[in-house]
């Protein structure tokens, strides 16, 4: 470890942190435009570099994951630095608000233009504020870091994730543009090779003084969080590394966190991946219907070898349902069918079998290959065991647990509801797959059920990532945790809108869809419609809507 390098880097950051405070909204305009190009000119160099690292054929997993939500998160802040300049804060209709029945306030943020009505038909995205925000003082909480005089500047410390390309850079463009600090971005080493091509997107930062990238182990890490100079942190990894941070290791660090004393009390962010349940309603489903949730469900499991903080992990039945055996049976048959997956995260391969020999019904459905891990259904798991490492672990490769719980459609959902909230680890993200009659007949009370969920993003009928994807929305867990029982972390990132009080986002879609959704592992054009996508941000145009709307008809 080179601490000279390090403390150059941090030195230069702090040097200018104040002038990136106090910067023009023009010149950060140029920036994101600058980033925006140079993202679009790598990026099929970046993602075949990613794909040959994970070993993975399927590039469009990093179209979709890994240049996507950058390049439209990059375009999202463009729009909204316009109307800071212009009106002080992002312009937000009074269309788009709404108040639920115990007074919370409700922002639809997606569709966020006519792209997004014709690319995400019926779809809807929302941020669920704060209990101080109200439609009346809405605006007094939007973008509270341009509505300072004489803003002073700071310097982030930002631990990237090492599973998917867009994490880190979402995570420094975050603190750059939302909250107004300079970052030096620490690299993972599982995804190190992403290095030259975030240096090529941020070169322009890089060049001012404002950005900083390194490489290196634990104690580059370790040396940059104690740092006189750093000023804040954030983390996306696992909850572990965040208790190491803030107590240490070893029995001190144990005996540290029994007895709450941080030794790092400088402000920590932080988004530490989740137990993810996805909860199926019983309703009166088609065959069709099984089949596109069967492979939703599959999608929501196996995208990138099931390294996702955000992966399917719990699937949540009604045990009455006369077609619950229909959907597994259709789980079963997307799963069999799709090719296994490198084992190339660390550790992936010693975690499988610890949960597979934890549970000797674990169904093994496609070949086991050397270097591979096979997709893998974990059955009839009982409610009520509170030990379980399907449960208690985020198991971070491609596996999934079920179980079942009775009661009608409101009794049940009740039921999934304290499951998950109880039992499952972690709080970031949960997703209700609901028929469409079936929510008609609970009215009300599935925003209840949705509101009483303790997680910082609920999906309705698909794969809570588009919140992650969208950048309008926000990304992290539920507020509240605290250091000694951090569960999913504190704070959020993403929020292209510049929400000061966000509590969490819901995103509402079609029971199906026609086309198929480009993110599903069956989409036979999902590598052409997200470079379609990718093309259309770089520079908008209806013909480019048209152009990808036209590719996802063959998918």
């Amino acid at each position: 470890m080179n601490t000279a390098v390090l403390d150059e880097a941090v030195f230069t950051l702090k040097v200018h942190k104040d002038d990136w405070a106090r910067l023009g909204i023009s010149r950060k305009q140029e920036h994101l435009r600058f980033m925006l190009e140079r993202q679009v000119a790598i990026a099929e160099r970046q993602v075949t570099v990613a794909a040959q690292a994970k070993r993975s054929p399927l590039t469009a997993e990093d179209w979709a994951s890994g240049v996507y939500p950058i390049v439209r998160y990059l375009d999202l802040l463009h729009q909204s630095l316009a109307e800071v300049s212009r009106q002080g804060h992002p312009r937000i209709s009074q269309r788009a608000l709404r108040t639920r029945t115990d007074g919370q306030l409700v922002v639809t943020v997606v569709p966020t233009g006519g792209a997004d009505k014709v690319l995400y038909r019926n779809f809807r995205g929302e941020v669920w504020m704060s209990r101080q925000v109200t439609r009346e003082n809405l605006d007094d909480h939007l973008a509270g870091f341009y509505r300072q005089k004489d803003p002073q500047g700071k310097v982030a410390l930002v631990l990237g994730a090492g599973n998917v390309a867009s994490i880190a850079p979402l995570d420094v463009l975050h603190k750059l543009y939302v909250e107004g600090q300079v970052c030096l971005l620490k690299l993972n080493p599982v995804n190190d090779y992403l290095g030259p091509f975030l240096e090529d997107i941020f070169s322009g930062l890089i060049a001012a003084g404002y950005v900083r990238i390194v490489q290196g182990g634990s104690d580059v890490g370790e040396y940059l969080c104690q740092h006189g100079d750093i000023d804040e942190i954030h983390l996306t990894g696992s909850n572990l590394t965040h208790d190491a941070i803030i107590f240490g290791q070893g029995n001190e660090g144990l005996q540290r966190k029994q007895e709450n004393r941080p030794r790092l009390t400088k402000r920590m962010t932080s988004e530490l991946g989740n137990v993810s349940p996805v909860i199926v309603a019983p309703g009166p489903w088609t065959k069709a219907d099984l089949q596109f949730h069967a492979e939703n469900i599959a999608t929501q499991m196996v995208h990138n070898g099931g390294c996702n903080c955000c992966a399917a992990q719990v699937l949540v039945l009604p045990s009455e349902w006369d077609l619950k055996k229909a959907l597994l049976d259709e789980i079963r048959a997307v799963l069999s069918a799709t090719p296994p997956r490198k084992a190339y995260y660390p550790g992936a391969q010693e975690r499988y079998e610890r949960f597979v020999q934890g549970n000797p019904n674990a169904e093994v459905l496609s070949p086991r290959t050397p270097g591979s891990l096979p997709w893998t259904l974990i059955p009839d798991l009982s409610p009520d065991d509170s030990i379980n490492l399907c449960y208690t672990t985020e198991s971070f490769c491609g596996l999934m647990a079920q179980t079942s719980l009775t009661g009608d459609a409101e009794e049940f959902l009740q039921r999934a509801v304290a499951f998950c909230n109880d039992r499952l680890w972690g709080t970031l993200n949960a997703c209700i797959i609901i028929h469409p009659k079936t929510a008609r007949s609970l009215g009300a009370r599935l925003e209840e059920f949705i509101a009483a969920l303790r997680y910082g993003t609920v999906g309705i009928n698909h794969w809570p990532v588009l919140n992650f994807v969208w950048g309008a929305t926000t990304w992290g867990a539920i507020p509240g945790h605290e250091p000694g029982n951090i569960q999913s972390g504190v704070g959020s990132v993403h929020n292209a809108l510049l929400f000061d009080g966000p509590e969490r986002s819901v995103i509402y879609g079609p029971f199906r869809v026609w086309p198929k959704p480009a993110w599903f592992i069956t989409n036979r054009k999902a590598d052409e419609i997200f470079r379609r996508l990718v093309a259309m941000h770089a520079r908008p145009g209806f013909a480019k809507v048209l152009g990808v709307a036209f590719a996802a008809l063959g998918g």
